[in-house]
């Protein structure tokens, strides 16, 4: 009994302790989204994160092995959570073109903040952090590829082709999405029905296109 008790008191403590490291590690994370709303990314120092969640600057090792590990736990929070949101949407074979367009915005909605960030460092300061979502969302335009030469209307296009519509795609959704995170409240809804009417237009000017057979 006595031993059981101990186990009880160790696990509480362990899982205590698991909790307050993360609790610091998502202040560190929510701190950056803060400071770097003013000034980038790349402006900002690893002390003054490290006192924005509370901790001393050594303590942040604890956490992250760096500010760029800092940075691809943002992107991967926000474009690489949102790329495999997406890949089981697009494997429900009901998922119409609006369920998805408006399936994106839903996720962002919570994370605007988040997404805020991640739009303005695309082209921002910081060399790593730049090359972390680039990655990203060339991902989402691979993946996108793949969807797209399943489509039986699609068969005669060429992988670049493909790759061109599919940056059409995503760089629609992506412009949609800055603007949704500047507006205002009530602009928001036809933001996202007019992100919705693009893409219908490129999906059939995309029906009605035929690629030309030699480049």
């Amino acid at each position: 009994m006595v031993n059981g008790c101990m186990l009880t008191v160790m696990t509480e403590q362990a899982e205590t302790r698991g909790e307050r490291k993360e609790r610091t590690r998502q202040a560190l994370l929510d701190g950056t989204l803060a400071l770097a709303a003013d000034r980038g990314f790349a402006a900002l120092s690893l002390r003054e994160i490290a006192r924005s969640a509370g901790i001393v600057p050594t303590a942040f090792y604890r956490h992250f092995a760096s500010l760029d590990d800092l940075g691809a736990q943002l992107v991967d929070d926000g474009i690489t959570a949102l790329r495999l949101a997406l890949r089981e949407v697009r494997r429900k074979p009901d998922a119409s073109l609006s369920d998805t367009v408006r399936f994106v915005f839903a996720q962002v909605e919570p994370k605007r903040e988040l997404f805020g960030f991640l739009t303005r460092e695309r082209h921002g300061g910081s060399a790593a952090l730049r090359k972390s979502i680039a990655l990203e969302l060339q991902l989402i335009v691979r993946e996108l590829v793949a969807d797209l030469s399943r489509i039986p209307a699609l068969d005669s296009w060429s992988h670049a082709d493909l790759e061109i519509a599919a940056d059409l795609l995503v760089a629609t959704v992506t412009d949609g999405i800055v603007a949704y995170i500047s507006a205002l409240p009530r602009e928001r809804d036809a933001i996202i029905d007019r992100t919705v009417q693009q893409m219908r237009l490129i999906s059939l000017g995309m029906g009605a296109w035929w690629p030309p057979k030699e480049r």
